[in-house]
């Protein structure tokens, strides 16, 4: 006998999954229940059933007995919109679950049995956030709404504040709400490609701002902007517009409406610019303890490589620490921005900056960068192409240091980098860049075998 959808079952959760939910093993059926933890009874509804019967997915109905490890969600939208994954579990627990999740994972889908070290905690378990991206759509009834889409779904949940964003996104979403009411513009509907505003985009620099409004066309933001001078002091406005389809968040049509677009900081004795679209960790505590384990890692080589470098930030400190960086990005802003770091740093001769595919320019990247060297990589999500992990293996650097923000395509590279024979772990190191959340950043450090 196998579960029935829409049916109640009760059970014990045996362990939780890669995103956090509680697996129960009920009626001959295997089935994934979020928002539960290890050790509780609970009762829950089978609202799914699929695989003959094998596999089920199912809604808490009753915590039956609670686990010592579980928490109140302060977060009145915690379960509704798709943004926290564990606010129902204590800090000390979410920090073990990101362990042992990337230790299982190495080990399910790699093959790597390596020792894992206890999670870097963040000091910030909420208002951690430096970036936002807030969708802007309308309600059943038409009514424009800014919020987060709900799981695994593109209806947005509205809200009125976000508990790991930082406190500012509450004036943020005052403002763009006003704009609407006032203008009377609307939010964009997907199905009917109707509406006006689709995304509010913010960054965070040291207290200054970087806001972005994405629109189906061009329209005038001036009382956005004049809003926005009510809360904010130090920031650039920018309008993109783009009236595609898809999940692309900006397009290449761009309007600066205040300020230079971009903002320069400081961060360990590195002045950077940043724009929009250049990529920076979003956690700003977390990062700097990350980039000083890199750094200490990598500060032995005289030459390091910086792959998917981003603004260039990690690169010049790089070239600062080991004598010679060259970094490879292939988005155009991003790159630009490094490159006038590099000016700014006085690192010329030092830093090299290749705009590009990492799997196009990586040949002739560690051709220039000759001698003892230590490769990083910090690619996006979806990982490294098979061609740059097989080139990483046999390319006989004294040193590869992975900062991955996915542990299922980190085991991937990491099976594929090490089939060669050439390197061996050295280390594992989880840093809770993301609390509240299922993910986890990791620091896996490689050398070479003698």
């Amino acid at each position: 006998m196998s579960m029935e959808k829409n049916m109640l079952y009760g059970g014990e959760v045996e362990a939780l999954g890669s995103g956090g939910e509680g697996i129960i093993k009920c009626e001959g059926t295997t089935a994934f229940v979020p928002f539960c933890l290890a050790g509780e009874s609970i009762l829950f509804k089978a609202l799914r059933v699929q695989d003959g019967g094998k596999i089920a997915y199912g809604k808490v109905e009753q915590i039956l007995s609670r686990s010592p490890h579980r928490a109140e969600p302060p977060c009145p939208l915690f379960q509704k919109c798709g943004g926290c994954d564990l606010q129902h579990m204590t800090y000390a627990a979410q920090l073990l679950f990101k362990r042992t999740l990337v230790e299982n994972t190495l080990k399910k889908l790699g093959g790597i049995y390596a020792a894992v070290n206890a999670v870097v905690p963040c000091e910030e378990e909420y208002r951690y956030r430096n970036k936002l991206a807030l969708p802007i759509g309308v309600d059943g009834a038409g009514n424009t709404v800014l919020g987060f889409y709900a799981r695994r779904s593109h209806r947005i949940v509205p809200a009125e504040d976000c508990l790991i964003q930082s406190a500012w996104i509450k004036n943020i979403i005052r403002s763009v709400k006003k704009y609407a009411d006032v203008c009377g513009f609307k939010g964009y509907d997907e199905a009917a490609r109707a509406g006006e505003l689709r995304q509010i985009v913010v960054r965070e620099i040291k207290g200054k701002f970087i806001i972005a409004l994405v629109a189906s066309k061009k329209i005038d933001v001036k009382f956005l902007i004049s809003e926005l001078e009510k809360h904010f002091k130090d920031f650039t406005f920018l309008l993109n517009v783009n009236n595609t389809t898809g999940n692309v968040i900006f397009s290449k049509e761009w309007h600066i409406c205040r300020g230079e677009g971009r903002f320069e900081a400081e961060e360990g004795g590195i002045f950077y610019g940043a724009g929009a679209e250049t990529f920076l960790q979003v956690n700003d505590g977390v990062r700097s303890k990350l980039y000083a384990r890199v750094l200490e890692e990598a500060g032995e080589c005289p030459v390091a490589v910086d792959l998917y470098s981003g603004g260039g930030l990690l690169t010049a400190m790089l070239a600062k620490k080991c004598g010679t960086a060259y970094g490879v990005e292939v988005v155009k802003e991003a790159s630009l921005c490094a490159d006038e770091l590099k000016m700014r740093n006085g690192l010329q001769g030092k830093m090299f900056n290749v705009c590009g595919r990492v799997e196009e320019k990586i040949d002739e990247v560690l051709r220039g960068a000759a001698g003892k060297k230590a490769i990083v990589c910090d690619p996006p999500r979806k990982g490294m192409e098979n061609s740059v992990c097989k080139k990483l293996g046999a390319c006989g650097a004294d040193k590869i240091i992975l900062v991955s923000c996915n542990p299922a395509t980190l085991a991937r590279d990491l099976k594929i980098l090490l089939s060669s024979g050439g390197y061996f772990v050295k280390s594992v190191t989880p840093f809770d860049m993301f609390p509240q959340t299922r993910h986890v950043e990791t620091l896996v450090c490689l050398e070479r075998a003698k």
